[in-house]
């Protein structure tokens, strides 16, 4: 079957196995030479690619729930979302969620996922007590941060390439109403939004969205959201509307001109500098999940996200750098991303680093390849990396300088068995078979 992450580039012929019970995992480990895991396909590249698939979407059975602490035992192929519709009107929520519900338990794990909310609460590991991880002879074992530690810091952030997570002991956190008072601070440019970020690094929720096509004395200019779980108000909310993209969008329709109109009435759209609102959670935390294979807008060649982190030191320089040259390119992107990271955590791949990150869609069409090298070689320069989870053609070279622990994420590997068994497309290009 054709299968590819959700940037759907690149697009391979593959084998996909979804084994229904643990001994059927086993089964297929056993049969198989190498092979890549996989939950929800929400990776946008390559990391869960490759001839032979074992997806996990079918291990989704909760296991134990303790009402008291908020400690919840699960499957690892259960979504974030399936777990909001039950556990929200139950007073609960995730301690940090992506910007979609529709990633797998294990997917958050494998990418360490991050939220709004990382400059004070970290990744998704953060609130992960332990993990269940079946390794390449089969074998079931647990592991977390006091038992078999090296293997917990490899698997978090490992993109699935040290053993097939089955199962997680996840701790969610108490709420009081499905609401978000969102702030809304309109930035005239780059230097405001930084600015906005720093002096309210208190707020638990940030996020700002970008005209990444604006420039000279508007550059970076943006709408910052800032997040509070409300107080009061109902748990349960009712289902909103979705739309679907029906079939692939022509390919002409995102085009310098339409984005720069886009980017031009989302921004002024906001008329005052400061607004407040109650949103429900799933506007606030994930707005694209109501356009279902949202990716069709870019065309069946797919698109790529470009995500990168420049410490905070260098950050206002490089971001405004970077800025410059994809204006200067006319290569716009209406989903353009920033956001404030805290410190780094001890997972030896986990993207974060303290400082910000900008998240891009790039259409996929001639030269773009081009384009992000230039990028790349900007992002070392300023002594950031890129997110493994949206990557689908970094360098061998540049993941190797920008993440110094892969030797000892490769030591992990080999001391557990799952080299050469777990590999992908992405782990190959980056010389981690």
């Amino acid at each position: 079957m054709r299968l590819s992450g959700w940037g759907r580039y690149p697009c391979i012929d593959a084998d996909l196995i979804e084994p229904t019970t643990l001994s059927a995992a086993r089964e297929s480990l056993a049969e198989l030479a190498s092979l890549a895991p996989r939950g929800l396909g929400r990776s946008y590249g390559d990391s869960a690619l490759a001839e032979k698939i074992v997806g996990t979407r079918q291990l989704r059975h909760l296991r134990s729930f303790d009402e008291s602490s908020g400690v919840l035992d699960c499957d690892a192929g259960i979504s974030l979302g399936e777990l909001l519709n039950l556990f929200v009107p139950r007073g609960w929520f995730l301690p940090v969620t992506p910007g979609t519900k529709f990633v797998s338990i294990g997917g958050a794990i494998a990418s360490d996922v991050h939220g709004k909310n990382h400059h004070l609460h970290g990744c998704f590991s953060e609130c992960v007590d332990s993990i269940e991880i079946m390794l390449a002879d089969g074998q079931l074992t647990r592991c977390s941060r006091t038992e078999q530690p090296d293997l917990f810091h490899a698997t978090c952030g490992g993109m699935g390439l040290t053993g097939l997570i089955v199962g997680a002991r996840l701790r969610l956190r108490r709420i009081e109403s499905a609401y978000i008072t969102q702030t809304t601070h309109k930035a005239a440019n780059l230097d405001e939004v930084v600015a906005l970020f720093d002096s309210h690094g208190s707020a638990t929720y940030s996020v700002a969205w970008i005209d990444c096509l604006a420039s000279g004395k508007a550059l970076g200019r943006s709408l910052l959201m800032l997040g509070e779980h409300a107080s009061d108000g109902e748990l349960s909310l009712s289902p909103k509307p979705t739309l679907s993209i029906p079939l692939d969008m022509p390919s002409t329709l995102l085009n310098r001109y339409s984005v720069q109109a886009f980017n031009e009435l989302y921004y002024r759209r906001i008329r005052q500098t400061e607004s407040q609102q109650r949103v429900g959670y799933e506007s606030f935390f994930y707005p694209l999940d109501s356009i279902r294979q949202w990716n069709r807008l870019y065309g069946k060649r797919g698109f790529l996200q470009y995500q990168f982190v420049i410490p905070k030191a260098a950050g206002l320089e490089g971001m405004r750098a970077i800025l410059q040259r994809i204006a200067a390119s006319r290569r716009g992107s209406f989903l353009a991303v920033l956001k404030a990271f805290g410190a780094a955590n001890d997972n030896l791949l986990s993207f974060p680093v303290e400082g910000y990150t900008l998240a891009l869609d790039f259409k996929y069409e001639t030269n773009l390849l081009e384009l992000l090298s230039e990028l790349d070689a900007m992002v070392l320069a300023y002594g950031g990396r890129l997110y493994l989870s949206k990557d689908a053609r970094m360098s061998e070279a540049t993941f190797k300088h920008s993440y110094p622990h892969w030797t000892r994420f490769q030591e992990t590997r080999a001391r557990y068995g799952a080299l050469h068994k777990f590999a992908s497309l992405q782990s190959r290009r980056l010389g981690l078979d």
